[in-house]
């Protein structure tokens, strides 16, 4: 069983940045790929980047790649996202997510899920 709790979000202008936490609880952490995925008001919720375990590999969706960074800390039993040059479409709320199997973009392969943390970017 894995426990994640999500953290940093918060409300920016547009161009900021942002970091955001994802702290998990149980074993082998390192071993289970992370996922960040967000939901903005009356979408579905999409993926933004995974990490996955073992070597760290990280993958982005389009519209993010080059602005966030997913990286984690294993010793820690963290992962994080780093959000730059924050644009008001990546307003939304942002979840975290992990699995025991391989890395994926299908918010359907994660087992277990954060609560969320909103993300507001103003203009």
């Amino acid at each position: 069983q894995v426990q994640l709790v999500e953290s940093g979000g918060g409300l920016v202008q547009a161009g900021d940045s942002l970091r955001l936490s994802c702290a998990a609880s149980g074993r082998a952490f390192s071993s289970y790929s992370l996922g960040w995925f967000r939901q903005a008001p009356g979408k579905d919720r999409e993926f933004v980047a995974y990490i996955s375990g073992g070597a760290g590999h990280t993958y982005y969706e389009h519209s993010v790649k080059g602005r966030f960074t997913c990286s984690r800390d294993n010793a820690k039993n963290t992962v994080h996202l780093q959000m730059d040059s924050l644009k008001p479409e990546d307003t939304a709320v942002y979840y975290c997510a992990a699995t025991r199997g391989t890395a994926t973009v299908l918010e359907g392969a994660y087992e277990y899920w954060g609560q969320g943390t909103q993300v507001t970017v103003s203009s």
